[in-house]
């Protein structure tokens, strides 16, 4: 009898987190040539936190381009500005933060969570309804679980729940290694922007790790399920 076909896996997404944002026009410049160099499902936009208007104004001069290459813009934080700035949805960091949110940003726009320091939290995040679940970025005090930790707690999302699973990669390296462990999508940021060969380089880099990593680890599991 035939084995039973079993479908590609698709490779994870790109998300990419923007440096901290006072004067949106430079980064402007160079955002649409970025979300066209690469497979870029989200780009989540930190704001300087100042007056209202003001933050408004810069996510109302970056959701466009965003949403035009393809891809949503959420806000790290900022749930009172999703709306008003045209933006997709929200980043949010803790449970409780994700639960007050919530009614604001269903049933049109995405919530997503980070912040989640245990098993217990991830799922409680899943089941009040997160649109995905962050594992692996720094706390406030900038410390953050290794690298073999956050692929440990991919795997075990991935192999038991439906919402999609991001790890918060800060090198190439992480990048790949998340991909194999069965992120949907691998958060990058800093080390794109601080990449001496330029952010477009720094990104399509990126993309082929998370590739090669991808179809060297779901191709072999294929392979053997064939």
């Amino acid at each position: 009898m035939a084995a039973k076909s079993v479908p590609p896996r698709p490779a994870p997404r790109l998300y990419l987190a923007t440096p901290e944002v006072d004067e949106p026009s430079q980064l402007a410049a160079s955002l649409a040539e970025l979300l066209a160099a690469a497979d870029v499902a989200a780009v989540l936009l930190r704001l300087k936190p100042t007056d209202q208007r003001t933050m408004i104004s810069r996510v109302k001069a970056l959701a466009p381009l965003v949403q035009e290459a393809g891809a949503a813009l959420l806000l790290d934080g900022h749930v009172e500005l999703v709306a008003r700035g045209g933006a997709d949805g929200a980043h949010l960091t803790g449970l409780a933060a994700m639960e007050e949110a919530l009614p604001s940003l269903k049933p049109d726009r995405i919530a997503g969570v980070g912040g989640l320091a245990t098993r217990h939290d991830s799922m409680a995040a899943g089941e009040h309804g997160a649109d995905y679940v962050l594992f692996g970025e720094p706390d406030a005090n900038g410390q953050r679980p290794s690298a073999e930790a956050i692929a440990e707690r991919l795997q075990w999302w991935d192999e038991l729940f439906e919402p999609p699973c991001v790890g918060f990669a800060v090198s190439r390296e992480e990048a790949a290694e998340f991909a194999a462990a069965g992120a949907d999508f691998v958060l990058v940021g800093d080390f794109i922007w601080a990449d001496p060969r330029g952010a477009k380089a720094a990104l399509v880099d990126a993309a082929a790790a998370i590739r090669q990593a991808h179809a060297a680890t779901f191709g072999k599991a294929r392979a053997g399920q064939g």
